[in-house]
């Protein structure tokens, strides 16, 4: 277990980690989910011990190791950036921990075949590692980090350099390493898709802090705030200003639409609605949808799916559609909603929302 108290990091008189609070079981799976310096890797930093927090508290199974280097921890860490050792084979690359170790060669052979067969490192264990493809140097950089055993392990984006199928089949494999193994595992990305696939739990980062922590299915589709909401949509989530009265809901344009079940219970006053790009729909869906007009901004092509940018009602919103649609820049089009998927936060940015949507 990894318990953050109050833990906190300045840097030159500005704060990099804030606050933050939470534990981490044992065989856990722990996502740090958060765009690009939010503080993630700061964070697996100060966790794995190379940086001491200027406040708070880390304890690793109950024992106070804040301050602590990380040679006195049992840590293994994957970076973005693999690190190998060049003289060395893939075999002994993987090996090197379990020799640190003084396990016998039975116990070794058997470590290394194993992570090197999931890795799908078997047929290279015998090169060194500037004969190897980048992709193939990053797989035997996490190899060496699994066999360790050690009770924390710290990923910083450790798949962001390998080939889509290898990526796909590594994080359907990686969450039963995890279980299996006991340790802590905790895996920074910038990537929701990413923590969907991968499971266990969230912390949303935003700006230093963690502005939710939980499973993450739950975090996913109950943010506690509009931050946590737009750190956990790629694209970020699309916000609308309204206004409750009674049974509408009233748009900035002066649009009023029947208030959905969910929202009912809200008083009434100012709200801002959010809704993710694949709920902004190019066609009227259900009876449900209501339509508005507005202009297109960009129009990006991925291949199997269309990202239309669209000014509508003072906002600029990002509609998710199938397949590949020829729509142009500064054509107007309708855009249709569907209340029921609207996440409700309060001007605060607090989720205000009672019930879940529809479809979240």
């Amino acid at each position: 277990m990894l318990q953050l108290k109050g833990v906190g990091k300045v840097v030159g008189g500005v704060d990099h980690i804030m606050d933050v609070s939470m534990t981490l079981e044992a065989g856990s799976l722990n996502v740090l989910l958060g765009p690009t310096l939010s503080g993630k890797t700061t964070l697996m930093r100060l966790m794995a011990g190379l940086d001491k927090p200027t406040s708070g508290r880390i304890l690793a199974n109950g024992k106070d190791v804040t301050g602590h280097s990380v040679r006195k921890r049992d840590v293994a860490m994957v970076y973005q950036q693999f690190i190998n050792y060049p003289a060395l084979t893939v075999y002994e690359n993987i090996a090197s921990p379990l020799r640190i170790a003084r396990l016998g060669q039975d116990e070794i052979d058997r470590k290394v075949k194993k992570a090197a067969d999931l890795l799908k490192l078997s047929p290279y264990l015998d090169r060194t590692p500037l004969n190897l493809s980048g992709g193939q140097q990053q797989r035997t950089a996490l190899a060496r980090a699994l066999v360790k055993g050690a009770h924390l392990v710290l990923m910083d984006e450790p798949l962001a350099n390998l080939d889509y199928k290898l990526r796909e089949e590594l994080r359907a494999e990686l969450p039963k390493i995890f279980a299996e193994s006991g340790a802590v595992f905790v895996y920074a990305t910038t990537e929701p898709s990413e923590a969907l696939l991968l499971g266990g739990k969230t912390a949303t980062l935003h700006e230093g802090r963690v502005s939710q922590f939980g499973p993450t299915l739950d975090v996913y589709k109950r943010p506690n705030t509009l931050i946590t909401a737009q750190t956990f949509s790629d694209p970020p989530m699309n916000t609308l200003s309204i206004v409750k009265k009674g049974d509408v809901l009233e748009l900035p344009n002066g649009t009023q639409i029947p208030v959905a079940d969910n929202e009912k219970r809200l008083v009434d006053g100012p709200y801002i609605a959010g809704f993710r790009p694949h709920h902004l729909h190019l066609s009227k869906r259900t009876d449900h949808h209501f339509g508005l007009k507005g202009m297109v901004q960009v129009s990006e092509i991925t291949g199997s799916e269309s990202f239309i940018h669209v000014d509508c009602v003072g906002e600029t919103w990002v509609a998710l559609a199938h397949g590949i649609r020829n729509i142009e820049v500064d054509d107007e089009i309708e855009v249709f909603l569907d209340p029921r998927n609207f996440l409700v936060f309060e001007t605060n940015g607090r989720l205000a929302t009672l019930d879940m949507p529809v479809e979240a």
